[in-house]
């Protein structure tokens, strides 16, 4: 794959290892088991955004700005990330975030994104989409340039680092962190597992496994009903996918079909805690010394397991389980999780 180059900014930690998880495929009796470690990425306290950041960073730095804005939930994964990335770069950010502010004290992301420096908007009653066009538009009235990162950072720039990151996997072997067996290791998983939520991270490997020749399955777990508004979540992703590869100089289409998306594993919705995900951050925490969040990882995790004890997901297959991250929402769900 010979992608079209992109300015980035380093702010990652990469390549990410891949590791074995023995103990818990065993525990399960299923399939092989791995993990790409996107937790690791570095950007206080890691996560897939970091990677979409250093794309987006770039972009925002070339074109003048002076402060990120973005917008999440509370414990936005995405919004401490991006706090970070611009305090790393010198930039100002603005974080719109939903609902209203805690009664209690700071903790979790919201407790990062108050160290980092962030100013933070809450929306009330309002529709964050909506908050951050007013936030961005009086940040311009006021003399600032404001860059705006869409929820997630889930646009084709975001998506493409991670037509990257499928390139970097496809040049580790399974199990180890050094590059050696290359596509050879690449075609032994038959599938990867993601969290799917705004669709950047899977639209964008979806992107780059056609690139690099890649024929397993990508099974996204959704996290809630997606951030597409009322257009299908397939649909969703085919178009953040064809503009990724145009983005990219590539010639390849996609379309609803191209996309597994599982939404059998949103309980009772986004952000709540059920017996699927605190089973899943139990069992890879006691099992593999592996942290999981209370929000995506844990509950694409939980569909695995659930896929795997099913025998869904074959006893001979190999899976690759990708953590996007997450830790520091933990602390925020310490009442779910004991």
């Amino acid at each position: 794959m010979n992608l079209q180059k992109i300015s980035r900014i380093p702010l990652a930690h990469l390549p990410t290892p891949v590791e074995e998880m023995p103990r818990l495929s065993r525990h399960l009796g299923g399939a092989r088991l791995l993990v790409k470690r996107d937790d690791l990425t570095g950007l206080a306290g890691g996560g897939n955004k970091t990677r979409k950041l250093e794309f987006l960073v770039a972009d925002a730095l070339a074109q003048g700005a002076d402060i990120l804005v973005t917008a999440g939930a509370a414990q936005s994964n995405h919004c401490r990330q991006t706090a970070a990335a611009a305090a790393r770069v010198g930039l100002d950010c603005a974080l719109v975030l939903g609902g209203e502010p805690p009664a209690g004290s700071l903790v979790g992301n919201l407790l990062l994104d108050t160290l980092l420096g962030a100013q933070i908007h809450w929306t009330g009653p309002h529709r964050r989409g909506e908050e951050l066009t007013r936030v961005a538009d009086e940040l311009k009235a006021a003399g600032r340039r404001p860059y705006v990162i869409p929820y997630g950072g889930s646009n084709a720039l975001g998506a493409a680092a991670y037509a990257y990151a499928m390139q970097e996997l496809a040049a580790q072997a399974p199990g180890t962190a050094e590059p050696q067996l290359g596509l050879l290791a690449l075609a032994a998983i038959d599938r990867i597992v993601i969290a799917s939520s705004s669709g950047a991270t899977h639209a964008g490997l979806a992107v780059g496994a056609r690139g690099v020749g890649y024929q397993g399955q990508i099974i996204g777990i959704a996290i809630d009903k997606g951030e597409a508004g009322d257009e299908p979540y397939p649909v969703h992703l085919a178009r953040l996918a064809n503009a990724t590869a145009a983005l990219l100089g590539m010639h390849d289409t996609f379309g609803p079909n191209d996309f597994v998306v599982i939404q059998d594993y949103l309980g009772a919705g986004y952000g709540v805690v059920g017996d699927l995900e605190r089973e899943a951050i139990r069992l890879a925490a006691r099992c593999e010394g592996l942290l999981l969040d209370p929000v995506y990882t844990g509950r694409a995790m939980g569909g695995l397991i659930d896929m795997v004890r099913r025998r869904l997901i074959g006893r001979q297959e190999t899976v690759l389980f990708w953590h996007t991250g997450g830790l520091p929402a933990v602390f925020a769900y310490a009442d779910a999780l004991a």
